[in-house]
């Protein structure tokens, strides 16, 4: 029986709605979307996404990679020192994610992240519409913090940084590096953060 497109139905759902095991399934089939979107782009525009993945002799991708998600960080604990909670609300989707995981767990979701979504923005978006469109676009799918303006040009800002740095190392290494580095120590406090 053929079901009509119209008669489709959605509702918005509430994190609280969502078990753990479904937060996960969404959480990976997302990442592998993405990382099949970004190897087609990459191939479309006749380049290959392995080489994007050369381990670079030189470890100045790397430093260079911590050295922005020490920045990143730091700036983001500042702001969240200064700024009311509620304005950097993000649904609750992060403590969700981290809050009961595992630490070999917090650094799986990061390390994958970190790769799929740096091949696809710095990869594949950055090749074709540069730093400013990509961390546009960047900002934009991070759609849980478009409701507060600070968490969105955070965003943003962080997205531009990685491209700055992809662009001026020349690795892609250098923006993995610091993708990883800032979700893994942000997940890593919400996972240890005590109540007061």
């Amino acid at each position: 029986m053929k079901k009509k497109w119209n008669e489709l139905k959605t509702r918005q759902v509430q994190i609280d709605q969502i078990d753990d095991r479904m937060l996960l399934l969404n959480l990976y089939l997302t990442q592998a979307i993405t990382l099949v979107v970004a190897i087609f782009w990459i191939l479309f525009s006749r380049r290959n996404p392995i080489a994007l993945l050369d381990i670079p002799i030189s470890s100045t991708p790397f430093v260079w990679g911590a050295a922005f998600a020490a920045a990143a960080i730091i700036l983001d604990l500042i702001v969240s020192r200064i700024v009311p909670e509620e304005a950097t609300d993000d649904g609750g989707i992060n403590e969700r994610l981290f809050r009961e995981r595992p630490v070999w767990h917090i650094v799986a979701i990061a390390l994958i992240v970190s790769i799929c979504e740096e091949l696809l923005f710095r990869g594949a978006i950055q090749h074709t519409l540069g730093i400013y469109w990509t961390s546009i676009v960047f900002a934009a799918i991070h759609v849980r913090y478009l409701k507060h303006w600070i968490p969105t040009a955070m965003v943003f800002g962080i997205s531009y940084g990685l491209g700055y740095i992809y662009q001026y190392t020349e690795s892609l290494w250098a923006p993995i590096t610091a993708h990883f580095i800032i979700d893994l120590i942000m997940g890593l406090i919400l996972r240890y953060r005590r109540e007061v």
